[in-house]
């Protein structure tokens, strides 16, 4: 964990709480902290040399002033800032390379009421070489707010699936509850299988799907060692949970009061997949968002 955690700011509420978020978990890794900025796109071709040189002066406050906000809350992290004179889109992505965690705002200072995520965030999760946490803002009554009683134990949320589990997003998941002292919820989220639909058959009955449950909770218990036996450390609970994975990974994380939840990124290069767009457009607490293979 020697590489930076990187935020990207723009000045609005979003970014910032991205960027608060973004150094408690450079704290916690013990790394540096690292803050971006870049203008938003203008109409045209061409920029003014005046609206660039007012571009830069506003930018330039904008990292000065979240660095000195972040440097009174955490003193001793080290951090700094920049400011690229390339789109967001871009800036972030280059940035990136060499950091071990990228973190942004679900929405911009370009953003509308009652836009969930911003397309600076999608582009960027969908695109950025190592996971990227994105932070949302106060949504109320939204789904899965992550509230979490004072004294409970912390909980982080991860998508599994037992099938084909994939190593990147269930390691960054245990060592993000590792960090925190958190506990681990897996989520395997199972549907019935094609020999449930018949024409004989009007419903499924409990005995069947009391079968075809504990056939899932077994093959996720073996499918779950390997990592248990590597972060020993981690007190794991398993849900095994007859939904639309996307809406079992928000039904859990809301009940346990996460505090962050990992999904990997699906939908092959540069794309999202379904479950994670739609993970990212509800989710109340951040969502890590992690690359792999194909």
């Amino acid at each position: 964990m020697s590489h930076p955690v990187l935020a990207g700011v723009d000045g609005s509420e979003s970014s910032l709480a991205a960027a608060e978020w973004a150094a408690r978990e450079a704290a916690l890794r013990g790394v540096a902290l690292r803050l971006v900025h870049a203008p938003p796109p203008l109409p045209g071709d061409t920029v003014p040399h005046q609206a660039g040189e007012t571009l830069r002066r506003v930018g330039e406050r904008i990292v000065q002033g979240a660095i000195a906000h972040l440097g009174a809350c955490h003193p001793g992290l080290p951090m700094d800032g920049s400011q690229s004179s390339e789109a967001p889109v871009e800036t972030l992505l280059s940035a990136a390379h060499d950091a071990g965690l990228l973190v942004v705002g679900a929405r911009g200072s370009g953003g509308f009421d009652g836009l969930a995520v911003g397309s600076v965030a999608l582009r960027v999760t969908a695109a950025a070489h190592p996971p990227v946490v994105v932070v949302p803002g106060s949504r109320p009554g939204g789904f899965g707010n992550g509230a979490r009683r004072a004294g409970a134990v912390p909980q982080v949320v991860v998508g599994f699936d037992a099938y084909h589990p994939v190593d990147e997003v269930v390691d960054v998941a245990f060592v993000a509850a590792r960090t925190r002292g958190a506990a681990l919820r897996v989520v395997q989220a199972w549907a019935f299988p094609a020999e449930s639909v018949s024409p004989r058959t009007l419903f499924v009955t409990e005995a069947d799907r009391a079968t075809w449950e504990d056939q899932e909770v077994l093959r996720l218990s073996d499918a779950l060692r390997p990592w248990q036996e590597k972060y020993p450390e981690v007190t794991v609970r398993a849900d095994v949970v007859l939904l639309h994975p996307a809406e079992a990974l928000l039904k859990v994380s809301r009940r346990a009061g996460a505090g962050l939840l990992v999904v990997g990124r699906g939908g092959g290069e540069g794309r999202l997949g379904p479950v994670t767009h739609a993970v990212l457009h509800h989710a109340d607490c951040p969502v890590a968002v992690v690359p792999h293979a194909a």
